[in-house]
């Protein structure tokens, strides 16, 4: 079963700008753009935004702070910059700051042509925050590449972005009206809230495989066919989820207890009856989980009786 209308997760990724790779390096036209008033500029305080107003401010470059500065790209004829400040040197308040997850309702809302700049915004504020020295001989690193690589100044060793793949995975048995989907829940989660399964793609292993492996490790469910359902960049701090599909072909559940605390299978009216009553509570909005209970549900998650 299948939705109508386009899955929760492909709205904050529909609108990609232009990066721009070929002028990364072209100190010339960088300086060009900074001067331009039409430039925009996002201004990042570690790995935080300051909303105003809700809204994530974009200001000319005469406007924004001294900084690290990233060229983001082009979106709509318009060249967008970040700038990243050490989270202490933030103006204003440091409650006006907050983590890209605060905003997420805001760009799914209100500007999802934002979203992909602000998370390639963040995913680099947070590589250039977690990468203080060279891995390779301790020495420091200077940024080039308006942001983009990171080169040791004792060895010269090139660093770049990061980018941790994560699996994560809608699992299913049976048919029909009879077909049932694999939640699991944390043990630090509120109660009655429940997820898909997910977990990091290890060294040597192919998505297909850590979709197996995890589902196993966490829950004791065997897995056989695996099908690509989609991806959406999270940098929270450095992730790609890589939606899947599974069937299952083992039934018995045996949690690990240490990731996953209670996991079971839900048919659709089991899970219906549970959401409308309060007893389940799922990721709804822009979550790729959302996107793959939805597509397997049938219908969205945010209609009348769900709360």
């Amino acid at each position: 079963m299948a939705s109508e209308r386009p899955l929760p997760h492909v709205a904050l990724s529909a609108h990609a700008h232009n990066r721009l790779g070929l002028q990364r390096t072209d100190d010339a036209w960088l300086d060009e753009r900074w001067a331009d008033p039409a430039t925009r500029v996002l201004v990042v305080a570690g790995n935080r935004l300051r909303p105003v107003d809700g809204a994530v401010e974009w200001v000319a470059p005469e406007a924004a702070p001294q900084g690290r500065r990233i060229l983001l790209g082009d979106q709509a004829g318009v060249v967008h910059l970040a700038v990243v400040l050490a989270a202490e040197d933030a103006p204003g308040s440091p409650d006006e700051w907050v983590p890209l997850r605060n905003v997420l309702p805001f760009l799914a809302e209100s500007a999802p042509d934002q979203a992909p700049l602000l998370f390639h915004a963040i995913g680099l504020a947070e590589w250039h925050h977690a990468t203080r020295f060279c891995p390779r001989c301790g020495g420091t690193l200077e940024s080039r590449a308006a942001g983009h690589e990171l080169r040791c100044t004792r060895c010269d060793r090139a660093q770049f972005p990061r980018t941790d793949p994560a699996v994560i995975m809608a699992i299913t048995i049976g048919e029909g009206d009879d077909e049932a989907i694999l939640l699991g829940r944390n043990g630090a989660w509120p109660p009655g809230r429940w997820s898909t399964l997910a977990g990091f793609c290890e060294p040597g292993e192919t998505l297909e495989d850590a979709v197996r492996r995890e589902v196993d490790e966490e829950v004791g469910v065997r897995v056989a066919e695996v099908s690509y359902f989609g991806s959406q960049p999270w940098p929270l701090p450095s992730s790609l989820m890589l939606g899947f599909t599974g069937r299952a072909v083992t039934t018995g559940i045996d949690v690990d207890g240490a990731e996953i605390e209670e996991a079971r299978w839900w048919t659709r009216a089991e899970f219906e009856a549970a959401a409308r009553s309060g007893e389940l509570v799922v990721p709804r909005g822009v979550s790729i989980s959302s996107s793959l209970i939805e597509s397997w549900f049938g219908r969205p998650l945010d209609g009348p009786g769900w709360g």
